[in-house]
């Protein structure tokens, strides 16, 4: 066999004449399989030079077989990407995932999460989009049910993020770049007064721009085309419009171009627009924006979440990077 080739749990089980699922519970869940067919595994795994994943001894050693995610899968497309970056992780170790929908990220708690013991067994939990409030951190430690924030602010538990202050300051370089001095910026509305991502990514905009001698009109909007094609009329329809605006994320960004063409102006000749996330929204509406790694954090906050489990890793906080994706509204 080849130096470069690495053995898969295919081969193993081919070798070993046995189900995929049958190798994956010999290396995940060992007591789920008889002491002759693991001996069986083992030894087509040896024959083979197959080297299991840390992730995997970890479960054999702990059991861990089922984990909560906890998002706004409902009220936003891009945590659904997300939870498939986590599913991808885990399907590999069957893993067992329960998903709870929680309300929009712009509210400052969730019944939800504040009730998630009381759900029922499960080994770890993956919190996205939400701030888990001292309170709600405490009665998860107290149960000692290992947690993750992915998008969200903890104070107790591991986080994987991305730097919103960058981030918005990465959109207003772009727009300062090509000459944009008076720029409008449609900020999501939100409910409580915390420093969400939202404010963090409008601040790192806002500093870039004003740095430059310029200038951010804000408005706010609730989370939808419609509502921002609507809020996008305090910013479109001034005396001295703004040359660009940046919106807190693509969804948003959309309702803004709506309102352009409504008004009759040319994107990018008349008013440029810049969005946030670069999902499949953004690709159909040719839209600049800043990229975020979803399927990647969800990925990462399995595989952090998994070392919390089985003692091996400490508290700890993922920074994940984002790029700009230059597209024909600026």
């Amino acid at each position: 066999m080849a130096a470069d080739h690495r053995v898969t749990i295919y081969e193993v089980a081919d070798r070993a004449q046995v189900s995929i699922s049958t190798v994956s519970n010999v290396l995940n869940k060992p007591d789920r399989v008889s002491p002759a067919t693991r001996a069986r595994v083992l030894a087509a795994a040896d024959e083979l030079g197959f080297v299991p994943k840390a992730q995997a001894v970890s479960l054999a050693r702990r059991a861990a077989g089922r984990i909560g995610v906890m998002a706004p899968f409902t009220s936003y497309g891009s945590y659904l990407r997300r939870l498939s970056g986590v599913l991808t992780a885990a399907s590999e170790l069957e893993i067992d995932v329960v998903v709870f929908d929680h309300e929009s990220a712009a509210l400052a708690s969730s019944p939800v999460l504040a009730s998630m013991p009381l759900h029922g067994r499960l080994d770890g939990l993956i919190v996205m989009g939400l701030r888990i409030e001292d309170a709600i951190a405490d009665r998860l430690r107290e149960r000692s049910l290992p947690t993750v924030a992915v998008d969200a602010d903890s104070s107790l538990f591991s986080r994987v993020v991305i730097d919103d202050n960058d981030g918005g300051g990465l959109a207003a370089t772009h727009l300062r770049d090509r000459g944009h001095r008076r720029v409008g910026y449609l900020l999501e509305r939100q409910v409580s007064d915390y420093e969400s991502q939202a404010i963090r990514r409008l601040s790192g905009f806002r500093q870039v721009i004003e740095a430059a001698g310029g200038e951010v009109l804000v408005a706010t909007s609730d989370n939808s085309v419609d509502a921002a094609r609507r809020a996008a009329a305090d910013l479109l329809d001034v005396p001295d419009r703004p040359t660009a605006v940046m919106a807190h994320h693509d969804t948003l960004a959309v309702g803004v171009l709506l309102a352009a063409r409504d008004r009759g102006l040319r994107v990018p000749a008349d008013v440029a627009v810049m969005g946030f996330d670069d999902g499949e929204t953004a690709t159909a509406a040719d839209l600049t924006t800043v990229r975020q790694p979803f399927e990647e954090s969800g990925g990462i906050a399995l595989s952090v979440l998994l070392g919390h489990v089985d003692g091996t890793r400490p508290r700890s906080t993922t920074v994940l990077d984002v790029r700009l994706v230059q597209r024909s509204t600026t």
